[in-house]
């Protein structure tokens, strides 16, 4: 059964894919526009920016609400889940991606022609973000020890011998402890979303507003084809089941 900040979270995330999907087509038109008029490229990056910022906002309300919900996303289908990254997508997945387009993009494709100046800023700032990946990791490890610590250990064995009034007392030791962790796993959580909003802001910022257009309708395109893909193994793994 859903907690009701699951149950709200998935509403919202629904909604937020679905305008996705509608910015996509734009997304695919503008990026093969090459009149010099960059008027709706602006207006569109704009667009999509202010949308994935409403993502973590909302994101982050509800997190603060019941954080664990989100290191185990009832609202994702197991294909998405097992792509995750301290529970979004990995930042530095965006330069594989640029590379990617790079290498084997459609013809007429903008970020094919990035620049020896771009491509020395792309490269400065993908060091940059594996560093705070790295960060991150180390912070997130460092929450996942502290579940075995001495004084979690010492608290299990005190609520396993604790008889009549210390059950109280002890119960409010351990409601401190538990609140302790999850303030962790929270923060360690915004601290991998905020190097996915500096990663995507960095390279906004090193793309011509064409280039920019092309790399959002590429990153929106995977997340839409890995939510489809996923709901559909979902639901043949279901049918199945009824069968055996």
């Amino acid at each position: 059964m859903k907690t009701l900040v699951e149950e709200k979270f998935t509403q919202y995330f629904e909604t937020w894919m679905s305008q996705l999907e509608q910015y996509l087509p734009f997304l695919l038109q503008l990026s093969k526009d090459q009149s010099f008029d960059q008027t709706q490229h602006q207006a569109l990056i704009s667009q999509l920016t202010a949308h994935h910022k409403d993502y973590y906002t909302t994101k982050w309300a509800a997190a603060h609400e019941d954080v664990l919900a989100f290191f185990s996303p009832t609202w994702l289908t197991q294909v998405e889940t097992a792509y995750l990254w301290v529970t979004g997508w990995k930042p530095s997945t965006a330069f594989r991606l640029i590379d990617s387009l790079r290498m084997a993009g459609p013809t007429g494709s903008s970020i094919i022609e990035l620049t020896e100046e771009q491509l020395s800023k792309i490269e400065e700032l993908r060091t940059k973000v594996r560093a705070e990946e790295e960060k991150v990791e180390r912070d997130m490890e460092r929450q996942q020890v502290a579940l075995a610590d001495r004084k979690m250990v010492e608290l299990a064995r005190l609520v396993s011998l604790a008889e009549g009034g210390e059950v109280g007392r002890v119960g409010g030791l351990v409601e401190v402890a538990v609140k302790g962790l999850l303030g962790g796993l929270e923060r360690v959580m915004k601290m991998g979303d905020c190097v996915r909003l500096k990663t995507l802001k960095g390279v906004l910022e090193v793309l011509s507003p064409r280039q920019c257009v092309e790399f959002l309708a590429a990153n929106s395109m995977v997340l839409i084809r890995l939510r489809k893909f996923g709901k559909k193994r979902d639901y043949c793994h279901l049918d199945e089941e009824k069968y055996v």
